[in-house]
């Protein structure tokens, strides 16, 4: 584990008349992995633009990788996981911080 941690970063492909569901559903998604050991916090980006091919980015900050992947392996998690993939396009992945201005 370092300071930094990991970020998870998850962007979404998903159809405008299934966003609200969605949003509900990864709500009762980051109530359970909140209470997972290594995590940090959780935040759910909705774009501004109708266009934008990416409605929804989650980012998500962990300890750890493991930490990160262990939460995802509960099996409520992968349940509500599977059933957001009837709507939803996902494209996870874990990241470290490479430069930092502020």
């Amino acid at each position: 584990m370092t300071d930094n941690g990991i970020t998870f970063i998850n962007v979404f492909e998903i159809p405008a008349d299934q966003l609200d569901e969605f949003i509900e559903q990864w709500r009762e998604r980051a109530q359970l992995m909140r209470k997972a050991p290594g995590f940090r916090d959780v935040r759910l980006h909705r774009a501004i633009s109708p266009d934008a091919r990416f409605p929804l980015v989650n980012v998500a900050h962990w300890d750890s990788a493991e930490a990160c992947e262990a939460a995802g392996g509960h099996p409520a998690v992968v349940a509500s996981v599977e059933s957001a993939r009837t709507v939803a396009v996902a494209n996870p992945a874990l990241y470290d911080v490479v430069a930092e201005h502020r």
